[in-house]
């Protein structure tokens, strides 16, 4: 027997919008949708809608933006719409009295592999980690953070060449099927919430800083490039090369080179290559940003730019 669902979503970023979209074309009924105010973005600062936002008025769906989640007046809103399950997909942290609400509870979607990668950044994580797999979760919120009964989970293998941008791809369309798994079994009645094991060593995913983005090249050449992976192309890996900071987007591992140098210093002819030494092994810098330009392949750079290895 399935019972009739209400649902209340909530989200910001494009990663959300393909699970709304998802329950839409389900023909789900979705009351209303909560995400971030407006705000500006750009060199303009122009006013902008959140994704999630754009999605659900294009739908005709009501949208709740709060700045504050425990108002009255945002509660007895949403307590207006009589939800009796809500669906939270990269949202920020709930009040009790919020995710607390629904009969059915309130369940989230998260990018990794729980109880692993619990936090603000798994996706970037995993990767800098130097993961085989990541994927993703569906669990009922509690009041610690990613700690609550896990519902199902989809695991998804890290190819050598998946940076942040690709993973954030794959995980966001793997979470829209997730939760739609989810939502089916929760109307089947037919969902065992089991909780978390947390035995044994349990990484976190703190949220990254542009302060936690510089490269350390006194680490081996593969854990360098898992770190420039894990955050290409946003918010990106940076080093200072002579007297200018470059954004690192893709290198590859000179599995058998080493040269004189120490770790952080380069080796280019100028024309065709641009290595750095670390702590064992170098890298190829293959794709880049310098400040003020634009990212390009690095043969596209030195066709204006010239490093000069005496700086550095």
């Amino acid at each position: 027997m399935s019972r009739e669902l209400r649902i209340v979503f909530m989200g910001t970023p494009d990663f959300a919008v393909p699970t709304l979209q998802t329950l839409v074309e389900h023909n789900y009924k979705v009351v209303a949708v909560i995400t971030a105010p407006d705000k500006p973005a750009g060199r303009g600062q122009k006013i902008q809608q959140s994704p999630v936002k754009e999605y659900a008025v294009a739908q005709g769906i009501p949208v709740l933006q709060p700045t504050n989640l425990k108002s009255e007046e945002f509660l007895q809103e949403l307590r207006s719409y009589q939800a009796n399950l809500q669906i939270i997909v990269a949202f920020r942290m709930l009040p009790e009295v919020v995710w607390a609400m629904p009969e059915l509870g309130s369940f989230n979607i998260h990018g990794s592999l729980l109880p692993q990668y619990r936090g603000a950044a798994p996706i970037n994580w995993a990767i800098i980690n130097g993961e085989k797999e990541t994927g993703v979760t569906s669990f009922f919120l509690k009041h610690e953070i990613d700690t609550g009964d896990m519902l199902f989970q989809t695991r998804v293998p890290i190819q050598e060449e998946d940076d942040f941008g690709s993973m954030y791809e794959k995980l966001k369309q793997e979470g829209a099927r997730l939760a739609l798994r989810t939502v089916q079994a929760i109307e089947r009645d037919a969902v065992q919430p089991q909780p978390q094991n947390t035995t044994g060593e349990i990484k976190h995913a703190p949220k990254i800083y542009k302060e936690t983005c510089q490269i350390n090249w006194n680490q081996p050449a593969r854990q360098v490039r898992n770190f420039i992976r894990g955050l290409s192309p946003y918010p990106a890996a940076w080093t200072r090369i002579g007297d200018k900071n470059f954004k690192i987007f893709r290198t590859e591992v000179l599995e058998n080179t080493a040269y004189p140098l120490a770790p952080g210093q380069i080796s280019t002819d100028n024309k065709t290559f641009l290595h750095v030494q670390t702590a064992a092994g170098a890298l190829a810098i293959l794709d880049l940003q310098m400040e003020g330009k634009k990212r390009m392949p690095l043969q596209d750079l030195l066709r204006g730019y010239t490093f000069n290895t005496e700086q550095v």
